[in-house]
């Protein structure tokens, strides 16, 4: 069962109330960014919730303002609007210490407006201090508000008693463990394929992600920056499950002094580290910088699978000797890792879409693969044959036998004796040998070495014995 299947529920509400607080605390997992600066959703975020018996997916969206349709504002109030008209209940969420504002008084009209059914819920009303919060929000005319802690979990049972008639009655048959949306699935070599945009600000990420989806699923625009935290979205693909993540922009390092910019940066990072295909999108008409080079080792260091792509293609200049001059650097600044498939598109009309999905698919393939052992052990005796191990010390290293331990990425391990006194670069020529007659090429490859004990060594002294 997908979590389209589930019933919805909507929380909303005016900026820096809550909203992503209960959020987490209804999935119980820290899936959104929360912090005191206001409006840091911007896209809405999906998860599967479970508030005791009940089951329903959740949907965390951007704080209401009142701003001009065409404005960043007014384009996080349209995403919001999509997740009310999708639910079967909205928690209209306010922050019970600061009482009721213009600002909740008008996102209830414009709720009441939507037809959609609506709990006040008012948050952060943990001792006395949002009593009087709480008796201005009856002038809302939406009845008696639930009151809760979303920080410190208090009022969960009241609300699950108002939410029970509206998810109950829309609830499908229970939930079993293999039916988790991709959101809060774990990770299975046979679950959908787990891919991650990443790259700088304003290379056209999130426009990447609707045109693949034929929907304006993410919020886009002219500013940098929009995207503050990773969004994951469940994506079906000619038949393959996609779990799509969009990510925030990195930055230097040195240029990043904003708390909630070092967040999103760990939250990118993490979204790295759970992909098992990482998009590095780069801005053609910027072409490769030292930062877009940073992003792609920081992810080949990870060990995951690597697609870089040329973005805006449709309004880069010169393009043929763009592309060769971008494979060049890549070539250069990525020398331990040769081949790194790169595919020129354009987010906004759609070019070379279907291609970096065909090379996304490929690359996923490599990083997963097994070699046959037979396979593998060829390989090896004809890689040492061209290439014997050098002589340290007059002694010859010998090298015995190669067995890969895992896959995703691929690892392998050599065993033989004196390996510790193999130089760096014959590790080097080995794995490049891999990738060259195996078919790695563009993926990391993990090479460990592993040495038979001498008996004729005597064993290392430990502290505390006797001389």
């Amino acid at each position: 069962m997908s979590s389209e299947s589930l019933p919805r529920v909507a929380i909303v509400g005016r900026p820096n109330v809550g909203k992503s607080t209960l959020f987490n605390r209804l999935v119980g997992r820290k899936l959104a960014l929360v912090d005191d600066t206001p409006g840091v959703t911007r896209d809405r975020r999906e998860g599967l919730a479970r508030l005791f018996d009940l089951k329903f997916t959740v949907v965390d969206t951007a704080g209401f303002e009142d701003a001009d349709a065409a404005s960043l504002a007014g384009r996080m109030r349209q995403q919001t609007d999509a997740a009310v008209g999708d639910a079967v209940v909205a928690l209209l969420v306010f922050d019970s210490r600061a009482g009721v504002t213009p600002l909740d008084k008008h996102f209830a009209d414009w709720l009441r407006r939507r037809g959609t059914p609506l709990i006040l819920v008012a948050n952060k009303a943990e001792g006395r201090a949002g009593e009087l919060g709480v008796a201005e929000s009856y002038a809302l005319g939406l009845g008696d508000p639930v009151q809760i802690s979303a920080e410190h979990g208090e009022g969960m049972a009241d609300l699950y008693e108002v939410l029970m008639p509206f998810v109950d009655a829309q609830a499908p048959e229970p939930i079993e463990p293999d039916d988790l949306p991709v959101e809060m699935a774990e990770p299975a070599d046979d679950g959908p394929m787990k891919m991650a945009i990443v790259g700088r600000p304003n290379a056209g990420k999130s426009t990447l992600i609707n045109t693949l989806l034929g929907e304006q699923r993410l919020v886009v625009g002219p500013e940098a920056g929009i995207t503050r935290d990773s969004i994951a979205i469940p994506w079906d693909y000619h038949g393959l499950a996609v779990r799509l993540v969009d990510t925030a922009g990195l930055r230097k390092r040195a240029k990043v002094s904003d708390k909630l910019e070092r967040m999103s940066a760990v939250d990118t990072k993490l979204a790295v580290d759970f992909a098992e295909v990482v998009v590095l999108l780069l801005d053609a008409t910027l072409g490769l910088e030292a930062q877009d080079l940073r992003i792609a080792d920081m992810v080949l260091s990870e060990g995951r699978a690597l697609v870089i792509a040329l973005n805006k293609w449709d309004v880069a200049q010169d393009q043929s000797s763009l592309f060769q001059g971008v494979r060049k650097a890549l070539d250069d600044g990525l020398s331990q890792i040769r081949g790194v498939p790169l595919v020129a598109v354009s987010g906004q009309t759609g070019k070379g879409l279907d291609l970096l999905m065909k090379v996304v698919t490929e690359a996923r393939e490599k990083w997963s693969r097994r070699v046959p052992t037979a396979g593998l052990n060829r390989w090896f005796e004809a890689a040492l044959d061209r290439n014997p191990p050098p002589a340290a010390g007059g002694t010859r290293i010998k090298l015995r036998y190669v067995t890969q331990v895992a896959a995703r990425p691929p690892t392998f391990l050599i065993f033989g004796n004196r390996t510790e006194d193999l130089p760096a670069s014959y590790g080097r020529y080995l794995v490049n040998s891999l990738r060259d007659d195996l078919d790695f090429e563009g993926v990391p490859i993990r090479l460990s070495f592993r040495g038979s004990k001498n008996p004729f060594k005597a064993p290392p002294r430990g502290r505390n014995e006797k001389r």
